[in-house]
């Protein structure tokens, strides 16, 4: 069965919304959803800081239980800050500051040798380094030219297609790309955009090790609560 890490940004995103408050914690949610089964918890730390801060980052180090996995561009901010808090995987994806949320897969064509480097400094540290790629084969082999762990492939054009046959040809690449990295011996996650419905199409795609689902949850949770939201999940991902 393929594992759920939970990104719990939006819970800080809620925080934030108002100033001068410390509610809701994106901390107890990590730990509630870390009770109802989650295998690992997802944080991006922004260069704007928009909602997870610093020091959730410095807490959740020191209480979460399963996989503390870190969200950031490749900066030397960011890589000193990692290398600083020790997470248990670095996810390097792009980031614009204009973004809403994250709008597609690093651009290894272009960046591979200034990713190389940030993948190089953060594995001699001990860290572990994810890949956070479009499913396109020429990424896929990029990441591992330059020995990324793990790639974790971006799933929001699937996700977010209205036409079936668009839907399709964007779940075609998912598994094509899924299928040439597992090949390459490289860890393979999945993530951005996926939600109750859209886990569904996952079934019998065996390559994909871990999903990454953070808004979707966190929107239930508001209804239902946080561990029924995480249960949930974990229920529609063990038919897969």
């Amino acid at each position: 069965m393929a594992g759920l890490a939970v990104n719990v940004d939006h819970v800080a995103t809620l925080r934030e919304a108002r100033e001068y408050v410390n509610y809701p914690d994106p901390v107890s949610a990590a730990v509630l959803a870390e009770v109802a089964g989650a295998d690992g918890i997802v944080v991006h730390l922004r260069e704007d800081r928009r909602h997870i801060q610093d020091e959730d980052v410095k807490i959740l180090r020191s209480i979460v239980q399963t996989k503390l996995i870190l969200e950031m561009a490749a900066t030397s901010e960011m890589i000193e800050t990692a290398l600083s808090v020790k997470p248990d995987l670095v996810t390097l994806v792009p980031e614009k500051r204009s973004e809403l949320t994250t709008e597609g897969g690093l651009n290894l064509i272009v960046h591979g040798n200034a990713i190389a480097e940030s993948v190089a400094t953060l594995q001699n540290a001990g860290i572990p380094v994810s890949l956070f790629i479009d499913p396109d084969p020429e990424q896929v082999k990029l990441a591992h030219k330059i020995n990324a762990t793990i790639v974790e492939i971006h799933t929001g054009a699937f996700c977010e297609s209205k036409a079936q046959r668009k839907k399709d040809r964007a779940f075609s690449r998912i598994e094509d790309a899924a299928k040439l990295a597992h090949k390459l011996k490289m860890g393979v996650n999945a993530g951005h955009g996926l939600c109750y419905q859209t886990i569904k199409a996952f079934k019998g795609l065996g390559e994909i090790k871990e999903f990454s689902i953070g808004h979707s949850i966190i929107a239930r949770a508001v209804l239902v609560g946080m561990e029924r939201a995480v249960r949930d999940m974990i229920a529609l991902i063990k038919e897969l």
